[in-house]
């Protein structure tokens, strides 16, 4: 009773937070808690990576407000459709001067935004691959992660990046010189048709460059593939998964969106957002999402890769796809202590009249014939006890999970060493 009293007062005092089902229960079931899981629980690396990331986009940024510095400077010094009085132009003739500006503007522009991308591939690169690796739940030193990522990925970013702003470059000057073609030229309605035509064809190719490089990103820090395979698997996974990749892809980019808005108030908000974590909220969303992606239509299919990273299984499934180095080490430490004799087979309660004989002080020969005996009945009963109650529940469940265990590592095992292992490739490569 006292025993029990105690069990009582240590569970009260601990919580149920030391059982280890609670503490399974609280893992996260689905990339959605995951997300979750990770911006909370990690907000202070969360911010550490956004900082490090806009360090290195410092130069597009500052392209950015020179641009729009620029586009206003331009409308004070020129006055577009403006008179100095009733009837008095202000220049003789400011037909297309908007549009021309713009076009040259826009120009050096997207020349110097590609330039600037050299440098912001780094940090894109080191951003990426720590977030990654905090979606698969490793262990994360940021600093040292993020130089890691850079050596890993430096590439993938920058080609990324190069393919996204020359298409943009592409598309803005072609709109802004069929804009200045509009402006100068008298041209009829089915000229102005195929214009507007061209001009949303040029935006739509934007938004789907944009869309291709989010998945060059997330196929790049996953898998090994050269640009021209990765070119093509993001555009026909973009296609695959549009409804999806829209949906993910504007919640990756809402803290960017305050940008839009008018007023000091939300610029404020905006810029606040951008310096703690604009950067990693986009990147954690996308590669969260990417990666139920990958779980469901690629890695099954390839030979070596984990399935479910960072997910914890309800349903008691034995593959270790889903758990950390750290976790795969914990069970290995458990499996090499062995199974608790105590725990693993049914013990028989001392509840019966079953005693092992006592020699008197002088015995004979037939003394010890029932000394012998009497020992041998309690074994005999121990074992029987034992194959009556051998498939009670507990005793199997905590036998199922070390032999699930033990396979589950030996497949483990079988596939080589998980640290030498290159990063599996794209099916087509």
């Amino acid at each position: 009773m006292a025993q029990q009293k105690k069990g009582f007062i240590t569970r009260m005092l601990e919580g149920k937070e030391k059982s280890e089902e609670y503490a399974r229960s609280t893992l996260p079931t689905n990339r959605w808690q995951l997300f979750w899981d990770v911006f909370k629980g990690n907000f202070g690396k969360i911010v550490k990576i956004n900082l490090l990331t806009l360090l290195f986009f410092i130069p597009l940024i500052a392209i950015i407000v020179i641009r729009i510095m620029i586009g206003e400077s331009n409308g004070i010094i020129y006055p577009f459709g403006a008179n100095l009085a009733v009837g008095y132009p202000a220049a003789p003739n400011l037909q297309g001067l908007a549009e021309m500006l713009t076009l040259q503007s826009d120009l050096f522009t997207y020349i110097a935004v590609v330039i600037s991308m050299f440098i912001a591939a780094v940090g894109l690169s080191g951003g990426m691959y720590v977030i990654r690796n905090m979606i698969w739940t490793e262990g994360v030193f940021v600093a040292n992660d993020f130089w890691r990522g850079v050596k890993l990925n430096y590439k993938n970013a920058l080609q990324a990046s190069l393919f996204f702003t020359l298409v943009l470059t592409l598309c803005m000057t072609l709109i802004n010189f069929s804009e200045f073609s509009l402006s100068v030229s008298n041209t009829s309605t089915a000229q102005e048709v195929w214009f507007k035509i061209s001009e949303a064809f040029s935006y739509v190719l934007v938004v789907i460059a944009g869309f291709m490089t989010l998945w060059m990103i997330a196929l790049g820090v996953n898998y090994e593939q050269k640009f021209f395979v990765l070119l093509k698997n993001s555009f026909f996974i973009m296609l695959g998964t549009l409804p999806q990749t829209i949906f993910f892809g504007a919640i990756a980019l809402l803290p960017f969106i305050f940008f839009l808005f008018g007023g000091s108030f939300f610029m404020m908000l905006a810029i606040v957002f951008l310096i703690l974590f604009s950067f990693s909220f986009l990147l954690l969303v996308w590669l969260d999402f990417a990666q139920w992606v990958f779980d469901k239509y690629i890695n099954p299919k390839i030979e070596g890769a984990r399935v479910g990273r960072g997910i914890y299984n309800k349903d008691g499934s034995s593959s270790l796809d889903g758990e950390s180095a750290a976790a795969i080490e914990y069970q290995r430490a458990i499996l090499a202590a062995g199974r608790s004799r105590l725990v693993a087979r049914p013990i028989k309660p001392i509840d019966d009249d079953l005693q092992v004989y006592e020699l008197p002080t002088s015995f004979t020969r037939e003394d010890l014939k029932r000394l012998r005996e009497s020992k041998q009945n309690i074994a005999e009963d121990t074992e029987a006890y034992a194959e009556e109650h051998k498939n009670d529940l507990k005793y199997v469940e905590y036998n199922k999970m070390f032999d699930e265990r033990e396979k589950a590592l030996q497949e483990e095992d079988a596939k080589g060493k998980r640290k030498k292992r290159k990063p599996p490739k794209m099916l087509g490569e």
